[in-house]
């Protein structure tokens, strides 16, 4: 019989706790939830294209 691996928070590598998850605190829930906010993650997708001011 095999156990199945814990799966480890992404922020800070601890266990996931069930009432944060995939986390395991609140605390790297909101980090996670400022690195969104603030840029820090990035979709792939076409490059955006330049605007022109018409100058």
């Amino acid at each position: 019989m095999s156990i199945a691996p814990t799966r480890k928070c992404p922020i800070c590598g601890k266990p996931r706790a069930a009432e944060h998850s995939p986390f395991c605190s609140a605390r790297c829930r909101d980090r996670d939830l400022v690195r969104w906010l603030d840029d820090g993650y990035a979709l792939p997708g076409p490059p955006a294209e330049r605007e022109d001011d018409g100058n």
